[in-house]
C-alpha cells in the first residue's frame, strides 16, 4: 500500500534506540523528513548514518525544564513544519507504597506533561495548513502495582481522546499504541531471559515477543493519509498478550 508519506515532516521522541529508532527508520524508509530527539547524541548520529541522509538531531533531556519550547523550536527550524508527532519518549519503575513525591512528579512529566507540552507547541501550525498526525507510543491498561507510569499513560489516553475531539474539524488525528512486550535495551536489561521465554511460551498467544517494526508499521500507517477516518483511538500491538476486549 502507498502511504504518501514521502515529503512529510516527522518529529519522534525518543528515537535513538528501541521502538522509537524503529518508528524512525520505517517513517524514513517512506520518505518522510525527520527530526529525531534523545539524550544521547553519538545514538542519534549512529541512526542517521543508518537512514542514509541527513536527520535533524536534537540533544536533549526530555525531563528537563523548557525541553517542549527546545525540542519544538529545533524541529520548526530544521523541518520548516510538523505534519507527525510521534510522542514515544518514557520510562517505567515499579513504585512501593514509599515512594516519594518526586519519583511520582518524575513519573508524570516524563509520561505524560512534556508530550501534552509538546503536542500543544505543534498544534497551532498543524491546524494552519489543515492536516496533522499525533501518534502517542503509551502502556498497557492492566497495573500489576503501583507504577507513576501507568498512571501518566493512562493520562496520555484519556488526553489523547479528548484531544481528537477539539482538532478533528482541523484535519488532525490523535491515537494511541499500548506495546506489548516488543525487544529492546530496557527489556533485554529488565527481563531476564528465564522470564522472556515463560511469557512467550503462557502468556502471549502469537508465541514471541514483538520487534520494533511491529510497532512502526502501524504508526506509519496512522501517520498517513490512508488514515484519515480514524481518531480518538488505543490500539495495542502486543500479540494478544492483553486479556480485555475493548
Amino acid at each position: 500500500m502507498e502511504l504518501e508519506l514521502a515529503g512529510r515532516t516527522a518529529l519522534v521522541t525518543g528515537a535513538s534506540i528501541g521502538i522509537g529508532r524503529g518508528i524512525a527508520l520505517a517513517l524514513a524508509r517512506e520518505g518522510a523528513k525527520l527530526a529525531v530527539v534523545a539524550r544521547r547524541r553519538n545514538l542519534l548520529e549512529q541512526l542517521e548514518k543508518d537512514v542514509g541522509r541527513k536527520l535533524v538531531l536534537i540533544e536533549c533531556d526530555f525531563l528537563r525544564e523548557g525541553a517542549p519550547e527546545q525540542i519544538a523550536e529545533a524541529a520548526l527550524q530544521g523541518l520548516g513544519s510538523v505534519d507527525i508527532l510521534v510522542n514515544n519518549a518514557g520510562g517505567s519503575r515499579r513504585f512501593t507504597l514509599e515512594a516519594s513525591e518526586a519519583q511520582w512528579q518524575e513519573a508524570l512529566t516524563l509520561n505524560f506533561t512534556r508530550h501534552r507540552q509538546l503536542t500543544h507547541r505543534l498544534l497551532a501550525q498543524m491546524m494552519a495548513r489543515k492536516w496533522g498526525r499525533i501518534v502517542n507510543i503509551t502502556g498497557k491498561s492492566e497495573p500489576e502495582g503501583l507504577n507513576g507510569a501507568f498512571a501518566a499513560k493512562a493520562a496520555m489516553h484519556a488526553w489523547a481522546k479528548g484531544l481528537s475531539r477539539e482538532v478533528g474539524r482541523h484535519g488532525i488525528t490523535v491515537n494511541s499504541i499500548p506495546p506489548g512486550r516488543i525487544e529492546s535495551e530496557q527489556i533485554l536489561r529488565n527481563y531476564s531471559p528465564e522470564r522472556r521465554a515463560k511469557e512467550e511460551r503462557e502468556e502471549i498467544p502469537l508465541g514471541e515477543y514483538g520487534k520494533p517494526e511491529d510497532i512502526a508499521s502501524l504508526v506509519c500507517f496512522l501517520a498517513s493519509p490512508r488514515a484519515r477516518y480514524i481518531t480518538g483511538a488505543v490500539i495495542p500491538v502486543d500479540g494478544g498478550m492483553r486479556r480485555y476486549q475493548f
